[in-house]
């Protein structure tokens, strides 16, 4: 179950949930210039002037966008759950992060979608502060993503550094792909998850985490 850890635990979450995640954005390898030289180039190929008043800025615009929208993609997010970001702790239920939300583009169309990620894990010995998961999760979509790679990547990359007896992920995303070409299906949403450990390999235990998740 989820909220029977002890003081210096419940302590240490809203101490995380008081930082805020690092909205900093980085052009590094990022080529600025060729994007909006792309852009331009887009604009004239749809019968667009790229020179009148309203798109005159708009390649500008957008190279300072795909810089910061795809920071991701030179970052690591292992640096959020690194040794020192870790805590020894005698808690052995739940921890789940539920309704994260998150933005990432898709890679097919480079247009967004956007959710929520719920996230849980199982420690074995040891705890991270709630603001790291988000933290992880927003470097890996800040990438061109499709949904199920980043469900799994998440979990994974969880599992991994975390050394937990089980993750598990369950992400919920609109896909503008979906919504405004294509299908045309507004209010469509993609379900996608991933468990790990303990939550793949025992009934019981995935039933009780997604039985948090729905809240059921």
């Amino acid at each position: 179950m989820v909220g029977n850890g002890n003081s210096d635990l419940h302590a240490l979450l809203e101490d995380e949930l008081e930082a805020p995640l690092d909205g900093s954005t980085s052009s590094v390898s990022v080529d600025q210039e060729r994007i909006r030289k792309a852009v331009r180039e887009i604009l004239l190929a749809v019968g667009e002037d790229p020179d009148r008043e309203g798109l005159r800025e708009t390649p500008d615009r957008v190279a300072r966008m795909y810089a910061e929208v795809f920071r991701g993609l030179h970052q690591d997010p292992r640096v959020h759950l690194s040794t020192n970001k870790k805590f020894t702790q005698s808690y052995d239920e739940i921890v789940l992060v539920k309704d994260i939300r998150f933005a990432s583009f898709c890679e097919h169309h480079l247009l967004p979608f956007t959710g929520v990620a719920h996230v849980a894990y199982l420690p074995d010995g040891k705890v991270i502060g709630l603001s790291k998961v988000p933290r992880v999760l927003d470097v890996l979509a800040s990438r061109p993503q499709v949904q199920e790679r980043l469900t799994e990547q998440l979990a994974d990359l969880l599992m991994e550094e975390l050394d937990a007896k089980g993750v598990a992920v369950v992400m919920e995303a609109t896909h503008a792909c979906m919504t405004i070409r294509g299908v045309n299906k507004p209010g469509s949403a993609c379900i996608t998850s991933a468990m790990r450990g303990v939550f793949r390999d025992r009934l019981s235990s995935r039933t009780e985490v997604l039985s948090l998740i729905l809240g059921k």
